[in-house]
């Protein structure tokens, strides 16, 4: 019988856990690479709103865009430092929405509301964006064969981790201190 998981996949991982380097080396790059863009936006000292936009690193911007970039990049920096379930979830998070973005711009193209002045190439910069902040986000949390000793495998089998804890610590057959029998 399937049972709903009522735990929080929120636990805190130790910080040499090697899931914490994959989410903190992923959201430092990708906060990187949009605060270069956005800084060199502003540079240019295009219009906040210009709808024309100039071209940065291959992409089409104007002030807006520069400052959400450098906005965005620098929550991608904070998810590095804070690490864990945090950088995690936010990857996720930022990723599903910069794939809403591509395509909210998409539909926006070559129209008046296009006031972030994407172009095809910037559509197709944040649908890779998103994917690559997704697949960060989710490396080691989502999967078949999660090793049993990651905490999102433990909180999705409770009963399954209490029994292989209860095994290697020794206390076979008495529940953990707290837990009914």
């Amino acid at each position: 019988m399937m049972r709903p998981v009522n735990a929080s996949l929120d636990e805190h991982l130790p910080s040499d856990h090697r899931l914490s380097q994959v989410y903190r080396v992923g959201a430092g790059l990708t906060g990187l690479l949009l605060v270069v863009f956005g800084i060199l936006g502003l540079i240019d000292r295009i219009g906040f709103f210009d709808t024309g936009g100039d071209r940065v690193l291959a992409l089409n911007t104007n002030g807006a865009l520069s400052v959400l970039s450098i906005c965005i990049g620098l929550l991608l920096f904070a998810g590095m430092v804070i690490g864990g379930s945090f950088a995690s979830t936010l990857n996720i998070v930022l990723g599903l929405l910069f794939i809403a973005s591509g395509f909210v711009n998409l539909a926006l193209l070559d129209t008046a509301m296009n006031f972030l002045a994407f172009r095809i190439p910037n559509v197709l910069f944040s649908f890779v964006v998103g994917v690559m902040l997704m697949w960060f986000g989710m490396y080691g949390r989502v999967g078949s064969a999660l090793p049993h000793d990651n905490p999102y495998w433990r909180a999705r089998h409770p009963e399954q981790a209490a029994r292989e804890q209860r095994a290697r610590t020794g206390t076979r057959g008495r529940p953990p201190v707290g837990r009914p029998a």
